[in-house]
This record gives C-alpha cells, structure tokens and sequence, in this order.
C-alpha cells in the first residue's frame, strides 16, 4: 500500500506540476516570442511533458484502483476518494482529448507552417490545461481535506 501511493503522489505531482509551470511560467515566457517561434517552443514542450501525462495517467489508474481494492472497495473509501475519482477521470478524459484533437492539429500546422491553423490549436489546449489545472488543484484539495483514504 505504501508503494502504491508514493507511485500515486509522485505521479499525481509530476501532472499536475507540469500544468502548473506550463501555465504560469511557460505560457506568459512564450506570449513574448512570435507566433511561429511560439508554436514550436510548445509542440517541442508538450511533446516530452506528454509521454510523462500518459505514464501519469496509467499509474494513477493503477495505484488508484489498487489502494480502493485494499481498503475494501468504493463502499468502504470516503467522499474524498469518490471525488477525486471523478475529478481524476475527468482529467484524463480532457488529456486524451488535448491530446489527439488540438495538440494533433497544432503539429500538423507546424508540420503544414500553417501559423494561423497551429495558433487556434494552441489556444485551445491552453485553455484546457487550464481547466485541466483548475480540476487537478481540486483533486489535491480533496486529497488534503481527506487526510486519508479511509
């Protein structure tokens, strides 16, 4: 159990620390360069921070499950854990969507040099990793105002 959730925080922070930083220091570091030079600093950046969004996803799937199970099944947890289930889940929905919709879209503006095409993908995934960073703070109040799983 103990493992599980070191696995769990560690990547939990690794996430949601990610989105952190990309949004209050990349993003406003970024708005200074022009929009060519903007929109491959971030296909560059999000392209090595996503491979560690989908590790996060699977060991937050996997520790997640496996502590519930421990602790004898969703009947058994508090509030707190079915809430950060739900947030949790939510979280990982709007990635996959980031993921294979605007991100796929500002590569191939890249890729085509379609500025215009790769600055709309852009500002749709920045306003995702914001309500995606908004949603993971959330989880993290619900796990300190849990104070424990059980």
């Amino acid at each position: 159990m103990a493992i599980a959730l070191l696995l769990h925080l560690l990547f939990a922070v690794i996430w949601v620390g990610g989105m952190f930083f990309a949004w209050l220091c990349l993003r406003p570091a970024a708005g200074r360069l022009e929009p060519p030079l903007r929109a491959r600093l971030w296909v560059e950046t999000l392209s090595r921070f996503f491979p560690w969004v989908w590790a996060a996803v699977a060991v937050l799937l996997a520790s997640g499950i496996y502590m519930v199970r421990v602790l004898g099944g969703m009947g058994a947890v508090n509030p707190y854990v079915h809430a950060m289930i739900g947030l949790g889940v939510l979280m990982m929905l709007l990635f996959a969507h980031v993921f294979f919709a605007p991100f796929r879209r500002l590569r191939r503006g890249i890729a085509n040099r379609d500025v215009a095409a790769a600055g709309k993908a852009l500002g749709q995934i920045r306003v995702l990793i914001a309500v995606n960073l908004l949603l993971g703070l959330l989880v993290l109040i619900a796990a300190a105002g849990g104070r424990a799983p059980y």
